[in-house]
């Protein structure tokens, strides 16, 4: 990995049908039907609006031996009507599902944590040597009959480790951490070399973007000791819908696209399937803007290690800066005024001009140093042209707006002797994101604690493709350690969607929680009730609960495991049924669905959480 140039990494070809992932083939897109797989005239509308969409996969459920094998009727439907995209059947704890849908469909996806592994328990603590190695020998006995049987068919296979439903063995040894998420993932691919089965992609994903983002880097970096070099698909499971789930996308997939890493991808929101191609398609679109830009000639600091980033310490000034909770600063310098009372407050306002008579004095203003007059609560900015100038300002807190380009040893020797200063970081470079990173990592290696905001400039009227591009640039420094904190300019959208996309940044990166935090699924035909119902009651009954986090799950696939990471959780249970979780523990069990928003209300306020 390059962390300063855009080079995609090369993997393997894996034939799909005819729709080939990895190697020098186009990152492909992908989604999962919501409908039940035994009702096919929905099953084949469903995934007709999701090709013409833009999906080049298409995921069904297949619970049980009668869904796989009705995944053929469905494939035959969509080939009959002209559609030739390729179907994944998508398996959890059936084997024998799986080997019936290798019969039908172009892929098959099954999961490491329950293959042959059951439910999870979280009461099996350890394992032997001797009962770990017998567990290994069971999946083999069990998993190399289902490879002869794809390979006989020309069948792909996914390896889908989820952070959520990692089996109790391998919780047993390593606990829930990205080490536990590789290894499940590593035991099947070395069974696939053996056997030299080599259409594999892996997909390895969590609902926390720190959690995956490293775990995807770490098994990257495990593959190639191995000299394995497997296509990957990505995706954040459980990211939700609207603004958040987009966001939590965004910094998590495009994150790793960054890096060059990923080969297919899927937006996992809690919306209709075929909302989630467009914001899939706009993601991939944007990191592919950075392969024309010129190369950036950089050296990572000393001790570098993208595995295990870890938070760089600035030099305190006020309220930034020395690990400090990232700052917001919002945009005012088109002349608004207005403050969202619905939203967090952000920490300063950058006016750029004189103070408006009517902005209330107590905020925090940022000015242009030739606005600036001494005022009370009011700072001055300055340009790297006039850094001489900034010597000798006497302001308790000044900021300097410059780039990578500007950090020469003269600029960087005056920040070093100034500590009332903080560097405001721009780059107008097509992959900004590593000419930003560049820059902190001078100043890193030159020894320069002065606080960094990461500053990102779009003119861009299409909301949806601004929050997908200010997730991706400033996610990926947040994720590294980097930034003390966030300006985002967008004079095309009003100031408040720029507010809202700054703080939901820092929530997805968990860098700085001020809201709710939701873990929904997609749902897909596990799902028993109406899941974006749900979550709107859910949200609307318990938005005011500040870094709460709260999982919204379809089904007992991932929700208890997800449940570990979430505070409260509501998880299907059956038609209608809801099993409500607090932490790992299941409270209530089997509760009739009308009544269960209400009984996970009364269940927050019984633990004192409300």
């Amino acid at each position: 990995m390059d962390p300063f140039n855009y080079h995609r990494r090369k993997s393997s070809v894996v034939h799909i049908g005819a729709t080939h992932a990895g190697g020098d083939y186009p990152v492909r897109i992908q989604s999962m039907a919501n409908v039940s797989t035994m009702d096919t005239e929905a099953a084949v509308e469903q995934a007709i609006r999701m090709i013409e969409a833009g999906a080049e996969y298409v995921r069904f459920t297949a619970q049980g031996e009668r869904e796989a094998r009705n995944l053929g009727v469905i494939r035959k439907a969509l080939t009959d009507a002209g559609y030739a995209t390729p179907l994944v059947a998508d398996i959890h704890f059936n084997p024998k599902a799986a080997d019936a849908a290798a019969r039908e469909v172009e892929k098959v996806r099954i999961n490491p944590g329950n293959y042959v592994d059951g439910v999870k328990t979280f009461d099996r603590l350890e394992y032997t040597d001797e009962e770990y190695a017998s567990e290994i020998r069971k999946i083999r006995e069990r998993f190399v009959p289902f490879l002869e049987l794809c390979k006989k068919h020309r069948t792909a296979i996914r390896i889908g480790v989820n952070h959520g439903s990692l089996s109790d063995r391998i919780m047993s040894r390593y606990g829930d951490t990205p080490e536990g998420m590789v290894a499940s993932c590593m035991e099947f691919l070395r069974i696939c070399r053996e056997e030299d089965f080599a259409d594999v992609v892996i997909s390895i994903k969590a609902s926390n973007t720190v959690v995956m983002v490293r775990t995807v880097r770490l098994l990257v970096d495990t593959m190639e000791k191995e000299d394995m070099h497997y296509p990957l698909h990505l995706g954040v499971t459980e990211a939700g819908d609207g603004e958040d789930g987009r966001i939590k996308s965004a910094v998590g997939i495009g994150t790793l696209l960054a890096d060059g890493i990923g080969d297919t991808i899927r937006v996992s929101l809690s919306e209709d399937p075929e909302a989630e191609m467009p914001v899939a398609r706009k993601l991939v679109g944007y990191i592919r803007e950075r392969e024309e830009d010129i190369p950036l000639e950089a050296s990572p600091f000393p001790g570098y290690d993208p595995l295990n980033p870890s938070r760089y310490l600035t030099r305190k000034v006020r309220n930034m800066g020395n690990g400090q909770a990232p700052v917001v600063i919002s945009d005012r310098s088109n002349g608004s005024l207005e403050i969202d009372p619905r939203q967090p407050l952000p920490d300063y306002f950058y006016i750029g001009k004189e103070n408006p008579a009517n902005f209330p004095d107590d905020l925090p203003l940022i000015v242009d140093v030739r606005f600036w007059n001494d005022k009370p609560n009011t700072f001055p900015c300055f340009t790297v042209s006039e850094i001489e100038e900034l010597k000798n300002c006497p302001a308790p807190l000044k900021f300097i707006r410059l780039s990578h380009a500007d950090l020469s040893l003269r600029t960087i020797e005056i920040l070093k002797q100034d500590a009332n200063t903080v560097i405001l970081l721009s780059t107008h470079r097509l992959n900004g994101l590593g000419s930003q990173r560049a820059a902190i990592h001078k100043l890193i290696t030159e020894n320069c604690l002065s606080p960094v905001i990461l500053q990102r400039d779009y003119h861009e009227p299409d909301v949806e493709f601004a929050q997908i591009k200010a997730a991706v640039d400033f996610g990926a420094l947040l994720l590294d350690g980097f930034g003390d904190g966030i300006l985002l300019q967008n004079d095309a959208v009003p100031p408040a969607i720029t507010d809202s996309c700054m703080f939901g940044i820092l929530q997805a990166t968990r860098s700085r929680i001020s809201k709710t935090e939701y873990i929904s699924c997609p749902g897909c035909g596990r799902t028993l009730f109406n899941l974006q119902a749900t979550i709107a009651r859910v949200k609307e009954a318990t938005s005011h609960l500040k870094g709460l986090k709260i999982g919204i799950m379809g089904c007992i696939v991932n929700g208890p495991g997800e449940m570990a990471d979430a505070d409260y959780g509501y998880i299907g249970a059956g038609r209608g049924r809801i099993s409500l979780y607090k932490g790992k523990e299941r409270i209530l069990k089997n509760i009739p669905e009308e009544e269960a928003v209400e009984r996970l209300i009364e269940l927050i306020k019984e633990n004192g959480d409300w």
